[in-house]
């Protein structure tokens, strides 16, 4: 019969030097921004933007239009609804804005 050769110990080996763990950049929170409507079309001659409210806007409310190619913050300087100015604009209606930029379709307006 063959005796079986004890095996012999090997020292434990050193770990290997470990990689630096790579510091993931936390996303920032933004603050929760209100939703005021959403672009339903876009006059590219007069550069007016048609918007339909899911909450009160009024004359002078700072707004950001964003997209997937679109980020624009201005100020709210006039708006009509039906070719005729108003200062305030409620939940529902469908305004017209003047805007410095192009803006899209099923774009999102935000009180800013």
């Amino acid at each position: 019969m063959a005796t079986a050769k004890p095996k012999k110990k090997t020292a434990a080996k050193p770990a290997a030097k470990k990689a630096k763990k790579e510091v993931k950049a936390r996303p920032v929170k933004e603050a929760k921004r209100e939703v005021i409507g959403k672009v339903t079309h876009f006059f590219t001659e007069i550069s007016v933007a048609v918007i339909e409210l899911a909450k009160p806007l009024k004359v002078g409310d700072k707004i950001s239009i964003e997209g997937t190619t679109t980020k624009l913050t201005q100020n709210v300087d006039s708006m009509q609804i039906d070719r005729k100015p108003v200062k305030e604009a409620k939940k529902g209606d469908a305004i017209g804005i003047k805007v410095k930029d192009r803006v899209r379709e099923n774009d999102v307006v935000y009180r800013a």
